[in-house]
């Protein structure tokens, strides 16, 4: 007997500046002014997507001690663009990564609980750490907590935040005018926690919200991050793009759910994906080689060359070979608050697998990070992309994808005019919004209906 077939999560990412977006383009938008949050947020809701999401900023970001400017990062405040996205959609979610190592729980709980109020059950939360001091220095703390520290304050901010969001039943509100009761419960909201990150009691000032709790996001992709995944999340971002990895990280955290009790379509697991569509596949290969050489400056491949080297290389042609001196493997950083530091483990060996590859190639410099650094995930025909999307999903690689356009804020558009309809013509994605919440769009239960699966058990 044959599986039906899963129905296709899609989400759009508003990437702001950074190596995915072409800000340069003539199409291109403002990543400030809230007519492209505007514009974006209704093209995903047009598309019947399930929720848009906003990464963070908490600085900008600079290199050798100067502000990166080719890949600004700067934004407005995440709350304030998903309070005023509510006012102008009706059913999109509204995902907003905010960050657990420099905040406090009672003051995120506050924020969510009443966006989640007025987008009438629409908010998410994407709990993210911080891992460098270089962003903690605008904070009292600073970036002191090493790895192992972040997960396990981050546990404890998100369950303390839960403790905060649960402290109202749903029921304490009466508000009669005839007997002049409001409350049925003087103590709702009442609180105590104690624990080794956080010591806090007080009263909790916003009732249970539509959905109890914000559907909970996690983007960590080490050990640490996939077990806090499956404890704690309903849904997992991925960044493998190739059939077989993806199918590997599904398979290793849908595997570990079952140790917290929970079932396997209670973690959703969404990889980002960029995409790159054409009347034809060849006219969109075509299409992604352009976009990519314009994703690539010659000064953006030299930035990004140097977060290996650790020098400056402001002084090598991008066109080209690569430097002949070997990376600089101290502690010190070019790059600061960069993620992209920590990919490269081992500089030196890193730099001589470029060389041997540049040299058999004849790559220059840009040629060389074009081809190593990241690439559109899905390129063809609106045809061939619903396909590769269906195909994906259908063989456990994803449940779903979260779009990455490279134009802000219209690079969503032919995607919700082409690729969708094919989409829904196969019987795998909605046509139109079948409940009113976040958790109504992913499948998700409320959290109290789900404690009560817990207890039946």
């Amino acid at each position: 007997m044959s599986q039906p077939l899963k129905q296709i999560h899609l989400a759009a990412h508003f990437p702001g500046v950074n190596n995915t977006t072409v800000w340069s383009d003539p199409a291109a938008g403002s990543h400030i002014e809230f007519s492209s949050f505007a514009h974006f947020a209704q093209t995903a809701e047009r598309a019947k997507f399930d929720f848009l999401f906003l990464a963070e900023g908490l600085r900008l970001r600079e290199q050798g001690g100067e502000i990166y400017d080719l890949d600004v990062v700067g934004r407005p405040d995440t709350f304030t663009v998903l309070a005023a996205l509510a006012a102008v959609t009706e059913h999109v979610g509204l995902t907003g990564t905010i960050n657990s190592t420099f905040n406090e729980p009672y003051e995120v709980a506050r924020q969510f609980a009443s966006l989640d109020h007025l987008s009438g059950g629409r908010a998410a939360w994407n709990v993210v750490t911080s891992w460098d001091a270089f962003t903690g220095e605008n904070f009292r703390r600073g970036g002191f907590l090493p790895k192992e520290e972040r997960y396990a304050r981050a546990k404890e901010f998100l369950s303390t935040a839960n403790e905060l969001f649960d402290s109202w039943r749903g029921d304490e509100i009466v508000a009669d005018p005839g007997t002049g009761v409001f409350l049925r419960d003087a103590r709702a909201g009442a609180f105590v926690h104690q624990g080794r990150h956080f010591d806090i009691q007080g009263q909790f000032n916003v009732p249970r919200s539509p959905q109890g709790r914000p559907v909970i996001f996690q983007a960590g992709d080490s050990d640490e991050g996939r077990e806090f995944a499956a404890s704690s999340a309903d849904a997992i971002f991925s960044r493998y793009a190739t059939l077989q990895e993806g199918q590997a990280f599904y398979t290793d955290v849908k595997d570990r759910l079952a140790r917290y009790g929970r079932r396997r379509d209670q973690l959703l697991i969404l990889p980002a994906a960029t995409f790159v569509l054409g009347d034809t596949d060849a006219e969109a290969e075509e299409l992604a080689r352009e976009v990519r050489r314009l994703q690539v400056s010659g000064a953006t491949a030299i930035k990004h060359l140097e977060f290996v080297w650790n020098r400056d290389l402001s002084a090598y042609d991008p066109d080209g070979p690569l430097p002949d001196i070997d990376p600089d493997p101290g502690e010190h950083t070019v790059a600061r608050g960069r993620a992209q530091v920590r990919m490269y483990r081992d500089p030196l060996a890193t730099a001589r697998e470029w060389r041997e590859r540049a040299a058999a190639n004849h790559w220059s410099i840009r040629d060389l990070v074009i081809e190593t650094g990241n690439r559109q995930n899905f390129v063809g025909s609106p045809a061939t992309v619903a396909r590769t999307v269906y195909d994906f999903v259908q063989a456990d690689a994803a449940d779903g994808f979260i779009l990455v356009p490279h134009l802000t804020p219209g690079g969503l558009d032919r995607f919700a005019d082409q690729v969708v309809p094919l989409l829904q013509e196969r019987g795998v994605y909605r046509t139109e919004y079948e409940g009113t919440t976040l958790r109504d769009h992913l499948g998700l239960a409320h959290p109290d209906e789900a404690r009560g699966e817990r207890a039946a058990s």
